[in-house]
């Protein structure tokens, strides 16, 4: 059983920053498949980035086009907690925010229902 909270939502205006943090318990973090994923009102839940373990310090990153060059994603093995800094915030990033976990596989997963776990989420809302 793996339980994830995260923290670091709020309200920004556009063009602003704002790092989500997950922290993670339970489990082996360092070889989890990590997930962040949003899901704005009256839309479904749509993959934003993806961390894995390759082995060793190893580790990989993808990201949906939507995020790509604004946000980043990374770990703290210490602290069992993953990351999502965000930069150059837009309006349509306006969404709840979710973490997701599940074992590591060789190929970081864009699809939810393969994730184990999931946390409650936080809400960033980006006015214009």
């Amino acid at each position: 059983q793996v339980q994830l909270v995260e923290s670091g939502g709020g309200l920004v205006q556009a063009g602003g920053s704002l790092r989500l943090s997950c922290a993670a318990s339970g489990g082996t973090f360092r070889s989890y498949d990590m997930g962040w994923f949003r899901q704005a009102p009256g839309k479904e839940r749509e993959f934003v980035a993806g961390h894995r373990w390759g082995g060793g310090s190893a580790y990989y990153a993808d990201y949906a086009d939507s995020v790509k060059g604004r946000f980043t994603i990374s770990r703290d093995n210490a602290k069992n907690t993953v990351y999502l800094q965000m930069n150059s915030l837009k309006p349509d990033d306006t969404a709840v925010y979710l973490c997701a976990v599940r074992p590591g596989r060789p190929q970081i997963a864009t699809t939810d229902m393969v994730y184990d776990y999931w946390g409650q989420g936080t809400q960033v809302t980006v006015s214009s």
